[in-house]
Parts: C-alpha cells; structure tokens; sequence
C-alpha cells in the first residue's frame, strides 16, 4: 500500500490550556529544535541518520528553565538528537524530493552505540531507477547493504524519524532520465474490496397556465470491487405523472454494464460486457463484447498528450533552460555530452520551444524546436492502441450486427505521428489511413477512410472520406488557431453507424428515404409533425406557405462537406481577447447548408469582467437566426467570499429580448453553500420572473432546491445525489463520486475535515469518503484536525496513495484516543516534577512529557488509574515517582478539560521498570 505518514502528530487544542502549561510545551519544543539544529549543523550536509553517537553536541544550562538551579535534571539525552535504532522501518521514500513509495527499509549501525544507517539494496536502487557510478563496489555477499555515498558520489541521505521519511539526493547525472510526476506501478495500489452505488435524484414539478406535471428521474452507478476487477453497471429510471388527459410514463434504461481491469504491463485497460469504442479515430459506437485499449492515464502527467522531444549537446555541467512564449516551462541540470528531454508537459496547441543551454563557464547557446498540435500526433516512441469485437448497441435498429474494430497510433518522431484503423461488420467494411505533422508553419493531420457497403435489396455502395485539421499559435500577433478541420466524403462513402441504419432499415422492407420536413418539434421526444396540418407546419417553421419546406431524407442522410473553425486572439495589455467560431455543412441528400458563425469580447475592469457576443445560425430553409448577448459580472465586497452581481442583456428573433439579473455566492468554512437569486424580464409578454435556488456539500450527500415564479408559471425541483460504499469497515456515506475514490480510516476522528473535498467530514465510525482521486498518480488526502475532541491525537494529518484506476483504496491515519487530562505533578517537599520527565503508564507506554511547573498534558484510557514520571539526575542517576488520578465526573463529555493536582510520590526506579517510550 503506497501511502505516507506527512506531519508529526497532531493534538487539535480547543478550549484554553493554563498559560504555564503553553509555555512548557513551548519551551520543550524549543530545546528538542535546538538539539536537533545543533546537531545537523555539527553533521553538516549529511543527515541525523549519518552522525554517530560521537559527533554534534549541543549544550544546555539547566538554570535557564524555571526552577532549574533547584531541580535541574539531566539534559543531555536532547544533546546528540535522537537516536535511530537498528531495525527495519516502513518509510515514505523520496528521491530529490520525488516520492518513491512506501517502502521498508533496513537500518544498520555502523558501531555499537552509533546511530543506524539506512541500507541501500539492489532492490532499492532498482525501484529508485538508480544506477551506481563507475568503481563503486559491486553487490554481493560481502556488499549486501551499503550506503548510498558509496554507490553514487555526491550523494546523500536524510532520515526524517517523526515523520517516517527518508530523504536521498542524487546527481542528476546518475539518475535514470524517469519522467516528471513517475510513480512506480509497484506502488500502484489496487484497493480494498468494496461494494459502490451512485445515485442521482431529481424532481422537477411545473404549474403552467392550469396545467400541472411532475418528473422524476434517478440515475445508479453500481459497482463492485473484487481482486483486479471492477464490475459496474449504469441504469436509469424515470416517471412522469399524468397530465391534461395523458397518462402517466415510467421507463427503465440499462446504460451499461461491463467488468474492467488493468493490465499495467500492456499499459491498457481490458473491458468485457457493454461499453463504448474508442473515439479517437473513428467515431464511438456502443458495443456489447471485449475490448482491450491503451489508458493514457497510466503515463506520468508530464508524457500525456503530445510534446516533442528535446536534443541536445553540452560542453560542461550545464544548465537547460526551455521557454516557450516568452515563458520558461521547463529547467534542468545536464552532464557534459548529449541529453535528451522528453518529459515535457504539454502546453496546450503550441508555440515553438526555445533552449538555451547554460554552460558552467557562462557560456550561452541556444535553438528552436517547432511545437504545434493537433488531437491526433503523440510523442516521440509512443504507440497507443484499441482492439474491439462484439455486437454493436444501437437502440435505433432492430437488427444489431457483430463489429470488429482496430486502431493504432505511433509516435515515429517530433516530426510525425501516424495512425491507421480497421472496420468491420456484416455488409460493411472501411479501412482508414492518415499521418499527423508538427512543422514550423503550424500541426497538420490528414487521413483517408475507404468504406464499402452492401444494402439487402440495393445496389453496394462505396465512397472516401478525407479529413484534414490544422492548428497553430502565432506568438508575434498571441493568434490561436486552435482547431481548424474539414472533412469531404463521397457520395457512396456511409460512415459505419449510417450503413448499420440503412441496412436495418432494408432487412424490415423500409424506404432508406423517408421525407419530412428538416426542422421537427418533438415533445419528450416524439415527433409532432405528422399531427399537423400543412398550414400548421408552415406556422411552425416560420414560413407563410407549405412550399418553402424543404423535404429531406432522413434515412441515409450523411455529410458532403464539414468545416469548423475556432480562432483566439489576445489583444495585449489590458486590451482583452477576442474569439471566433464558425460551422459550416451540408448534406448529399437535400439541398441547403447549414451554418453557425459566433464572435465574442472578453474583457475586464479592475474586478468587473464584461463579455459581448454576436451568433448568426442559418438552417437548411434557409431562414436567419441573430443572438446578441452582454453580460457584466461584479463582486459585491472584497473578501474571498464576496457574493457576485451579473448583468445579462440577450436578443435573439425568435424570443425578443430579455434581461436578467443574478446574485450569487457561497457560505460556510468550507463553501459548503452556494446559493443564487435571479430576476428576469422579456419583452415578448412573457413578462417577469423570479428564481431562487441554493446547494448544499453535506458530509453524507449533496442537496439541492430551487424555485421560480412567472407571470403565467410556477416551478419548483429538490435534486440529491451521493454514494454509498460498503467495505470491510461497514457502510459509508458520501458525496457523489467519481469511479477512483479513497476511504479515509481515523478511528475515533469523527469531525476532522478533509481537506480535499467541501464538506466532507470523518463520520461517527470513523470514516469518510474522498470523492475523486487520480488514478497511477500521488494523491495527497488531508485531514484538519480542528473540531476533533481533545480526547484524539491524529499521529499524521497527511496520506499518500496511487491508485488503480477504478480502485476503492483505503487511507489508514493512526490516531491515539483518550481523556484529556492536565496535571500539575509536584514531589512530596513540594518542588515540580523536573521539566522533561516522562509520564508512563503500568505497561511502560507514554502518555505526556511534564513541561516547565511540573504541568504535563495527558491523555489516559481510564478514568481513574496509577501512572508513573521517570527521569535521570544530573549524574546519570535514574528517578521514578508514581501518582493517582481521577477524572472529574463531567469528564465524559467529549471536549472536557480536566484538570488536577497530585503528589508525586517517589521512589527509586528499577531497571525492570523503565518502561516503553
């Protein structure tokens, strides 16, 4: 299990400690930091794990703490730091500062007495991606376990013991090139078997001129977890009441339902039941079969999506500086000779690289690498892949045929990317081609799709489909050209989901061209033009007179020309950024195209924001529609939660023109709430409205309400969505989740706040649900310790796991229970119990440390019981004294302070009594 123990132990304070008590603890932390700074200053770079018992002294004077000259204790344990035993220890491994995983590791003392050392294995150096340097001695039975100086020159280790850390810095130059953002996958950790439900509620009720409807709908994501595979099954259900003489609707929908695992050492994911193709080179297609596929996902971050790769050549121990845009995005440190960097994040479509190698005389010299993208190029020697079989999902067909489908992508160099595809089916197949380029004059990719297609009853049909996309940032004018494609296909070339239609529909004896008007109304989908009369669909469309409809077939329609184009442009300074949007196609079937420009203005003032945009949308009849839109956003205070004021102006033909108005903000220590009120206005004798709706992250679901009022209308909706998992530990309840979710265990935490999601708090037993966790990636899980009954000690506030995609993976944080208890602990003649003497109990565990006064803090399991104060004299003579306590009996309540005043009665200790510490 990958995880990591992040912070010293953590007590939450609520409530006032006694002053005297605060100060103690102060100033015993303060003698434990200076003992330890001065021995790390004494040890020099290296680690307290790397300083014997003989070095870094650090010297105290007793008489500087209260009471001192009359009570002064030996202070010479704090003087050499603490001491690391031999022993194997479960750390949170770090390689410059990179985690490693949690792995155990072997301490070995070099001496008698001298403080252990961590042992580097083979295993370790191997799971680091270390290599030893030339010369270094070889592993074997006499070099077993050695340290990490003597494998690699320049290197160290630092052994963080409260935190359970080792910390191990290497030259760059000895390191294996590992990728930014690598994790192991031996450290991926596969999860906890678990059983999980998502659901999603929603009721939406309207009352509109008399006429009154209720709809409900409820969405379930269940799963279950067992070993490697992951079982999950989406459905739908909804209801709709009866209304204005319709009866009542239900449906039930089966979405999917498919078992999934990983296979890491293909870097690909295994599907089998219902799913979806891959998307990326041909269109998705529901399938019911097998599927096997690359998951991105399983790449570090910094080797997803496309970035060329880097080469180069230095003369020294140089520095490699890459900017992009004027922007440095990447710096690193290089030996003399070739490097390569092939770890680049990628930073959207582009802009070309600029690297400036810094030699170690000072020296400069630098040179472009063209960047530009589109969806289809990978870097450099990747190769992604998709193979699926089965029977093809449409519940458009009667008749769903078998589907074999192939894809695969290369990355061959910065250059160039090529991918190809197979389709198959009965009475169809296609076969596509295509190459992706990365040039200085921006990314092109083009592809060719042949398809042949055999129809029941028809002649066959074949045809080409060609597609091209261009991209590139030009950072002289800041133009994005972020997308820009056009695609033709022939007049006999069907796309596989048209062929699968068009042949249905033959095998059950239909025309493959059925006429009706382009643009259709529907209610809840169904069709409504065939109960209107021509003078009714003329109304309709807009039209004076049945002749300006268009009658189009809609059985084999399919795209002649496609063309899309997306253009960003930042004006400098303050001067905003403007956008363009356009879509332009028309079909082989009927006549007309079908269009969409949109132009827009973002921009603000100081904290005003403010956007203007213009759409013009033509259809196939031919007939214009204009939207024109303002909208002006402003904060009405300036603290972070400062609710917002937004102003939307809107016209468009068909609706007139309305205003609106809206106000909202978030409440709570978390932003728990959100909450919005909104007026309105339209012109068209609509008249005015007014709606209200807020949202609130509860600790076991999220909640929602919202209700609006118009001139003829009414509406109200309650909507509630969350999960349930049920684990080893019992059932939780949660926030909705995504498919990789963590549970996080701190028994007797119940209110600690996780951090890494509103609202979500450690329930009564212990447990609470992280909503969304990154798959084959660190994810760090925080817990805040404010709220917690003084009663519990968190021993970290901080986990850190990689799970499997799919996982349900469970964060255990240690945590120590009991009743808060302070006492002031005074000897029979009166004088404090020395500061820095150690309270135990019978079986030798610690329950506190006496701070100056003879104040200690404590946490007991009993409420009544015997414990013991140990400490040595001035010439290393050992002292022991023994007490009684008793808890107040209003001790019981959660956050109690008890407080009491004992004698410390004492005797010589012996040394069987010494105790654990």
């Amino acid at each position: 299990m990958s995880r990591r123990r992040a912070t010293h132990p953590v007590s939450p304070a609520r409530g006032q400690l006694p002053a005297r008590l605060a100060l103690g603890v102060a100033m015993t932390s303060v003698l434990l930091g200076l003992s330890n700074a001065s021995l790390a200053a004494a040890a020099g770079p290296a680690s307290a794990a790397n300083t014997s018992a003989e070095g870094g002294f650090a010297d105290f004077d007793p008489s500087m703490l209260s009471g001192g000259s009359h009570n002064a204790i030996d202070l010479r344990r704090f003087e050499r730091g603490a001491v690391v035993l031999p022993g194997i220890y479960n750390l949170d491994v770090y390689l410059n500062r990179d985690w490693v995983g949690r792995l155990n590791v072997h301490f070995i003392a070099p001496k008698p007495g001298a403080s252990a050392l961590p042992c580097i294995t083979p295993e370790l150096m191997d799971r680091m991606g270390l290599k030893p340097a030339e010369g270094a001695p070889a592993f074997g039975p006499d070099h077993a376990c050695m340290q990490i100086e003597q494998l690699v020159p320049g290197a160290h280790a630092h052994f963080d013991q409260p935190d359970l850390r080792l910390d191990i810095s290497v030259p760059q130059a000895y390191m294996h090139q590992l990728p930014r953002g690598y994790v192991n996958p031996s450290s991926w950790d596969a999860g906890v078997p678990a059983a999980l439900l998502n659901y999603n509620f929603n009721a939406y009720r309207t009352d509109s001129n008399g006429i009154s409807q209720t709809s409900t709908y409820l969405g379930l994501n269940a799963g279950l977890n067992i070993g490697p595979w992951h079982l999950r099954q989406k459905s739908t259900a909804t209801w709709q009441s009866s209304s204005n003489g319709a009866p009542s609707r239900q449906r039930w929908n089966n979405i999917a339902a498919y078992a999934q695992r990983d296979l890491p050492s293909l870097r690909s994911t295994l599907t089998v039941g219902d799913s979806y193709t891959d998307g990326t080179i041909f269109d998705s297609l529901g399938l019911r079969g097998v599927q096997l596929g690359t998951d991105d996902r399983m790449l570090p971050q910094s080797l997803r999506g496309y970035a060329p790769v880097v080469h180069g050549v230095a003369e020294t121990n140089a520095k490699v500086t890459v900017t992009q845009n004027g922007v440095q995005i990447y710096q690193t440190s290089v030996s003399p000779g070739p490097f390569t960097i092939n770890d680049l994040y990628p930073t959207g479509y582009g802009g070309d690289l600029r690297v400036t190698v810094t030699e170690a005389n000072g020296r400069t010299h630098s040179f472009s690498v063209p960047y530009a993208s589109v969806s289809q190029l990978l870097r450099a020697g990747t190769t992604r892949f998709d193979v699926a079989f089965g029977r093809l999902r449409n519940l458009a067909i009667d008749h769903e045929p078998n589907l074999i489908q192939a894809t695969v992508q290369h990355g061959f160099s910065n250059l160039f990317t090529g991918y190809a595809g197979l389709q198959g089916s009965q009475g169809y197949a296609a076969a596509l081609v295509g190459g992706a380029f990365n040039t200085r004059y921006g990314a092109f990719a083009m592809d060719l799709t042949q398809a042949g297609t055999t129809l029941p009853g028809h002649r066959a049909m074949d045809g080409q489909s060609i597609r091209l996309s261009y991209s590139k940032l030009i950072p002289t004018s800041r133009t994005a050209l972020t997308v820009a494609a056009y695609r033709y296909s022939s007049s006999g070339y069907l796309s596989l989901s048209d062929a699968v239609r068009a042949r249905d529909y033959a095998r059950r004896g239909l025309s493959l061209t059925q006429y009706l008007p382009s643009e259709q109304t529907t209610v809840d989908g169904v069709s409504i033009i065939n109960g209107l009369t021509p003078a009714q669909q003329a109304a309709l469309s807009g039209n004076a007179s049945t002749s300006s409809i268009t009658p189009v077939a809609t059985g084999l329609i399919h795209r002649r020309n496609h063309f899309t184009l997306s253009l960003n442009q930042q004006l400098g300074g303050d001067a905003g950024s403007l956008y363009a949007n356009a879509s332009i196609s028309d079909y082989w079937q009927r006549s007309g195209h079908d269009t969409q420009f949109q132009v827009g203005y973002n921009n603000r003032f100081r904290e005003i924001s403010y956007n203007v945009s213009a759409t013009r949308t033509r259809g196939p009849l031919g007939r214009y529609d204009d939207q024109f839109f303002v909208g002006v956003s402003i904060p009405l205070g300036e603290s972070a939660r400062a609710p917002s004021f937004t102003l939307n102006l809107n016209h468009d033909d068909a609706n007139g023109s309305q205003q609106q108005a809206m106000v909202n903000g978030t409440l709570g220590s978390a932003n728990q709430f959100t909450y919005g009120v909104t007026a309105s206005h339209v012109d068209n004798g609509a008249g005015s409205a007014g709606s209200v709706n807020g949202t609130y992250r509860g600790r076991y679901a999220v909640l929602g309400a919202s209700y609006g009022k118009g001139s003829s209308y009414s509406q109200a909706s309650f909507n509630a969505s969350g999960a349930v998992v049920a684990h080893s530990g019992g059932i939780t309840f949660g926030q909705p989740t995504g498919d990789t979710i963590g549970i996080v265990h701190a028994p007797g935490a119940a209110g600690a706040r996780v951090t890494n999601a509103p609202g979500v708090r450690v329930d009564d037993s212990g447990y609470a649900l992280v909503p969304y966790m990154n798959p084959y990636q660190l994810n760090t899980v925080r817990l805040d310790p404010q709220g917690l009954s003084l009663g519990v000690q968190l021993g970290s506030t901080s986990e850190q796991v990689a799970p499997y995609a799919g996982a349900v993976v469970m964060l255990d944080f240690k945590t120590r229970q009991g009743r808060a208890l302070i006492a002031h602990l005074h000897l029979a003649d009166g004088k404090p119990v020395p500061f820095g003497a150690e309270v135990v109990d019978a079986e030798g565990h610690n329950q506190g440390v006496v701070g100056q006064g003879g104040l200690a803090l404590l946490r007991v399991k009993d409420k009544n019981g015997r414990l013991s104060a140990k400490w040595k004299g001035p010439q290393e003579s050992s002292h022991r004294c023994q007490f009684e306590y008793a808890l107040p009996a209003d001790a019981s309540r959660p956050n109690a302070q008890s407080v009491i005043d004992v004698t410390c009665n004492a005797h010589p200790a012996t040394p069987s009594s010494e105790g654990k510490s």
